[in-house]
């Protein structure tokens, strides 16, 4: 009887314990920060730091928090009907 945030929650400390137990050379993360509230995605963040020592790390998101604390962003747009842009930002 787990809320969808709990849920979340579980699913990522078991990655987390995976990628500290046994780090990879790279991750990639697609919205696993979507249903997480403000306080525990900053705790995330945290211990995201601590791993992007050891791992590459690289966030799907559209989460405000989490691209403020990234060191690159890399988007897609669309100026034009059909054709895409990267763009991409160093912080």
């Amino acid at each position: 009887q787990l809320s969808g945030g709990e849920k979340a929650l579980v699913s990522i400390a078991f990655l987390l314990a995976l990628m500290d137990t046994r780090p990879s050379p790279f991750s990639l993360l697609d919205e696993i920060d979507a249903p997480l509230d403000d306080s525990n995605l900053l705790s995330l963040l945290e211990i995201m730091k601590d791993i992007s020592t050891k791992t590459q790390i690289v966030f799907i998101t559209h989460n405000r928090l989490t691209m403020e604390s990234s060191h690159t962003i890399y988007g897609v747009t669309m100026e034009e009907e059909g054709v895409s842009k990267i763009v991409s930002v160093r912080l």
